[in-house]
């Protein structure tokens, strides 16, 4: 039986063809190493004679560095994270990496996750939907791979954060609902999620500071439908709320169609909803959805500039950086002028 054979060209025959050396060929395809061009140009030549491509994963062992850069999530269908992820894959791709993509189904398969990300050797990790533990901080910080989390942030000190202030974002959508409703609810994203409990708690806060200590409670998981049945059993009660503050806009969204449909309440005349995020949905006519918006591209420019900053060794320490939300009014809630 005839063995088979490995016809995939190499940079030596490259370097053959070219009439150049084979370290000549290796400088050619890294990124501001010195080579003449005319040296280049027989490279380049030659290359697309033999339809020659470098093999990143050899060359990565020799230069110590994968260009690869892992992103961490587990609700990358979302609006709101689908965006991120764009952003992210395009701000990564610009600074001449590649992007591994790892998800996550919840927060106990976080550890393995990571630990699979870190066997890569990628040359950084950003987070955006995982809680970290002292075992995966301690991993990173031995291998000496540069973290960063996106939208949330950590009590170890050792790692660097870009997140928005949830709680001052549910303030100022209570503080807005506060003058014309006087039945609230809440409906929070899953329990253990740091956005969900900062949002929640800076609306629940604000409330209670005006008095309030009778308001409503429920969970969704952040999206559409779980929004729609927690609008359900809210709306159901003999003292439903008039004012529901949602921690997602697919929530508020599931929770406007779910009260407009089901109960035939007018919005915002029976009902105000507020969301967050400022998804693309939100500015829809069928919703025009007040929400808290997130400054994404400035969250995510700031999460790049210390992730690269880390790789490069051009900033030793770690940043933990908090942006502040805007507030959306739009025609979902009864509010003052």
């Amino acid at each position: 039986m005839k063995e088979k054979r490995n016809n995939r060209v190499s940079s030596f025959d490259v370097a053959r063809l070219a009439g150049v050396s084979q370290s000549a060929v290796s400088r050619c395809y890294t990124p501001g190493a010195s080579i003449s061009e005319k040296s280049r140009a027989k490279v380049l030549k030659a290359a697309k004679e033999l339809n020659y491509s470098p093999n990143i994963i050899a060359r990565s062992l020799v230069q110590k560095t994968t260009r690869i850069i892992g992103v961490v999530m587990n609700r990358y269908a979302s609006p709101f994270y689908s965006r991120v992820l764009g952003e992210f894959t395009r701000k990564i791709q610009e600074k001449g990496h590649n992007i591994l993509l790892m998800n996550i189904h919840n927060e106990q398969g976080v550890d393995d996750i990571l630990s699979t990300a870190l066997q890569y050797q990628v040359d950084g990790l950003v987070i955006t939907s995982a809680t970290l533990s002292s075992t995966v901080v301690e991993s990173c910080l031995q291998t000496q791979t540069p973290v960063v989390l996106f939208n949330r942030y950590s009590m170890h000190n050792e790692v660097s954060a870009v997140y928005c202030d949830g709680s001052d974002g549910g303030r100022k959508a209570a503080e807005l609902l506060l003058p014309r409703h006087r039945r609230f609810a809440c409906i929070k994203g899953e329990e253990g999620s740091s956005t969900s409990r900062d949002r929640s708690q800076g609306f629940i806060q604000a409330i209670e500071e005006n008095g309030i200590r009778d308001y409503l409670c429920e969970r969704g998981d952040f999206t559409y439908d779980s929004g729609y049945a927690a609008a359900e059993r809210l709306l159901d009660r003999k003292d439903r709320p008039d004012a529901i503050f949602c921690v997602s806009d697919l929530m508020a969204l599931g929770t406007m169609d779910a009260a407009r449909h089901k109960f035939n309440l007018k919005i915002p005349e029976d009902l105000s909803v507020i969301g967050f995020d400022d998804i693309d949905m939100a500015s829809w006519s069928s919703y025009d959805l007040t929400t808290l918006r997130q400054p994404l591209i400035t969250m995510v420019d700031a999460a790049i500039s210390q992730l690269f900053r880390s790789i490069e060794n051009l900033d030793e320490g770690t940043l933990v950086r908090k942006l502040k939300t805007d507030l959306i009014t739009r025609t979902s809630t009864r509010h003052s002028p």
